[in-house]
């Protein structure tokens, strides 16, 4: 699997990888999600492309090609192509690429002549970010699929070969996550990932229950009532589905509290402090992604439920103890989470990344 842990066997997540599609129902509730990943979307915009007949059987199809063609870099392309090869639209060449499969025609669906018009190019070109945009996402998916195992030295070289861009946006894309608490460096200089060992976590959470509350303090009086509003019903709604949502929508409710309300707080530098023990935070989108169904219900919900209702009654004082209150028992949970992972899965190697000995 290229981009995530490789399952050893027992139960599996609501997700097909670090990078798949996430399964499972969400319930009436679900929230809206981020865009879908690069890959994705060029997978796709091809897909239709050869089902409408404007990639006839036949055409060749290159991993640079698509990169080009997207705008986007070659490890997603690539992903697109092993996916429309899964999905059976395309095979492997005998040369270099892929070859469009012949395709039966749909039960009464009128295909596209060849003259058909191609899809727009705002439709065909995925973004227009930065080059260090444009796959520090994928790399940040990467190492937070890693850090429950070990921890990670980070190659700047390797990761400019491996994605075929420059130093220079390698490096942009390192310090990205720097700012991100993700990465740091050691006594010589260099980057690593910290893995998230119960020692580290414990460490983490200790800084999030004495910055967070008091960014909610402050946060209270500055909190639009609608924000407030919608954090309740997408609680609730959480809350009367649990034993159907997902792990992006575990993800989702955890960003509306601990980021999206925290960043109301009005202090530049307390937020600039949260960063990084909040690093814990990014890392449990791949945590809720494997292992959200680790309890029965997700315990969490009506912790950040009694939150918002304090704020709601005008009781920030309050909000800011129930938070402090939910952090210290979500120590143990990310524990659990993290040991569950390590149980049943196992990362697969990265050219730009080495597993580093624990101790």
């Amino acid at each position: 699997m290229p981009d995530g842990p490789s399952r050893k066997g027992g139960r599996t997540g609501t997700g097909s990888g670090t990078g798949g599609r996430p399964g499972g129902r969400s319930g009436a509730g679900r929230i809206s999600g981020t865009a879908p990943r690069l890959y994705q979307r060029a997978y796709e915009i091809l897909a239709e492309q050869i089902a409408a007949g404007q990639l006839p059987a036949g055409s060749r199809l290159m991993e640079s090609g698509i990169a080009a063609q997207f705008g986007i870099s070659r490890a997603p392309a690539r992903q697109a192509l092993a996916e429309l090869a899964r999905a059976g639209l395309v095979e492997k060449s005998r040369g270099r690429g892929f070859t469009v499969r012949s395709q039966p025609p749909a039960a009464g669906a009128r295909r596209a002549t060849a003259q058909a018009p191609a899809a727009p190019a705002e439709d065909l070109r995925l973004q227009s970010a930065a080059s260090w945009e444009r796959i520090y996402a994928e790399v940040e998916d990467q190492i937070i699929a890693r850090i429950s195992f070990a921890a990670w030295r980070v190659n700047e070289a390797e990761l400019a070969r491996h994605y075929g861009v420059s130093r220079t946006v390698a490096r942009d894309v390192v310090a990205r996550l720097q700012q991100r608490g993700l990465v740091r460096k050691d006594e010589r200089a260099r980057w690593f990932a910290p893995a998230l060992t119960p020692d580290h976590i414990g460490e983490l959470y200790e800084l999030r229950a004495l910055l967070e509350p008091p960014a909610l303090e402050r946060a209270a009086g500055r909190a639009p009532p609608e924000l407030l509003a919608r954090m309740r019903r997408n609680l609730e709604a959480a809350i009367a589905h649990a034993r159907e949502i997902d792990g992006p929508v575990l993800d989702a409710l955890e960003q509306e509290l601990h980021v999206e309300l925290l960043a109301r707080c009005g202090n530049r530098a307390l937020m600039q402090a949260i960063t990084l023990p909040q690093s814990l935070l990014i890392a449990h989108r791949f945590l809720y992604r494997w292992t959200p169904r680790i309890f029965d219900t997700e315990p969490f919900l009506p912790e950040h439920l009694e939150v918002v209702d304090r704020l709601q009654k005008g009781r920030a004082q309050a909000a800011g103890s129930a938070l402090a209150r939910h952090l210290e028992v979500s120590r143990d949970r990310a524990v659990a989470r993290v040991e569950d992972v390590v149980k049943r899965f196992r990362p697969d190697p990265l050219p730009y990344l080495e597993a580093l000995p624990a101790g």
